[in-house]
């Protein structure tokens, strides 16, 4: 099993993919799988059952598992890409 290179609470950028660019905070990391989840990033509509919290049911939105290798610490993309980071007010 490999050293995964991000954990919870980092703050990441998304390398690739349909939400290539966008940063955000980790939420949670399945070693696993390979995935974490993105707080914001890759939302996805989940279908709910009846139950005491929803009555009717819902359709609830959530964020969905990003890939490990899609994503970097944003640290260390600034670094790389040459971004200054910016100057506190």
């Amino acid at each position: 099993m490999s050293k995964i290179h991000v954990k919870k609470g980092d703050e990441v950028v998304v390398l690739a993919g349909a939400e290539k660019g966008k940063r955000g905070k980790i939420i949670a990391v399945s070693p696993k799988k390979n995935r974490a989840i993105v707080e914001g990033l890759k939302l996805i509509k989940r279908h709910t059952r009846k139950s005491a919290d929803h009555p009717q049911g819902a359709i609830v939105e959530r964020e969905g598992t990003i890939h490990l290798s899609n994503l970097m610490k944003a640290e260390q993309f600034d670094a790389k890409h040459g971004k200054a980071e910016p100057a506190p007010a």
